[in-house]
């Protein structure tokens, strides 16, 4: 999924997989999040925070690493509006 550049399709999956493995509320307990955070941040619209996804991961059994990609990504212009 990530490789594919669709992060929005990493929390519907991680939804799908907590459902699979005991529900939402099997993982409040694993991480000590509410199940309505859980519910939010898995759903399609979910921006989940580097702290909640590492939580979910770790709930899991998963880690998330960081690697050189094999070929460079083009970087994205970032626009910032001028602070008056």
């Amino acid at each position: 999924m990530l490789e594919d550049g669709d992060s929005r399709a990493v929390p519907v999956a991680l939804r799908t997989v907590a459902e699979a493995v005991g529900g939402m509320g099997a993982l409040a307990k694993k991480t000590g999040l509410s199940r309505e955070t859980l519910y939010r941040t898995l759903s399609e619209r979910g921006n989940p925070r580097l702290d909640t996804l590492t939580a979910i991961l770790a709930a899991f059994g998963i880690r998330l690493t960081v690697r050189l990609a094999e070929k460079p990504v083009a970087r994205r212009r970032v626009l910032r509006a001028a602070v008056a």
